[in-house]
């Protein structure tokens, strides 16, 4: 072989090394670029109290079917997140805590603008004392 040809041999050899080098530094820095490695944690889950786990239960089987906690989806009545904030102010005399016990007592005498009255009227007579109390709790606890 004549030195140019050995030249062009070796020019073509490291041109072919340099190439495979970036590829394999790609292989190696695209993971770690793009978050590989250990999976990231999920945010830790909130935990209830007693009370307001109680009133999630009698909420998730007496209310959700009706209303959503999401601010932003309406399934048949009103959304029920941010109730704390909204329900001092939609009835005159009545703070939060009082208005969601007077529309589960008497769901049609407080309507929402917008919503038909098809709130059971007997839900009040279905829950005991410490359930009204409870999901009273924990409605207002949806912020």
């Amino acid at each position: 072989m004549t030195g140019l040809a050995r030249s062009i041999n070796t020019i073509a050899l490291s041109r072919r090394g340099a190439i495979l080098a970036v590829f394999l530094l790609c292989l190696v820095a695209l993971p770690v670029a793009c978050g590989g490695g250990a999976a990231a944690e999920p945010p830790p889950t909130p935990t209830l109290s007693p009370e307001l786990a109680a009133g999630r239960a009698v909420f998730v089987t007496h209310c959700g079917a009706c209303h959503s906690i999401d601010p932003d989806a309406i399934i048949v009545g009103p959304s029920l997140s941010g109730i704390a904030a909204r329900g001092g102010d939609r009835v005159d005399g009545l703070d939060a805590r009082a208005y969601v016990y007077s529309s589960i007592m008497r769901p049609s005498d407080f309507l929402v603008p917008g919503f038909d009255d098809l709130m059971p009227q007997d839900l009040a007579r279905k829950l005991t004392g410490e359930e009204m109390d409870s999901v009273v709790m924990y409605v207002l606890s949806l912020n």
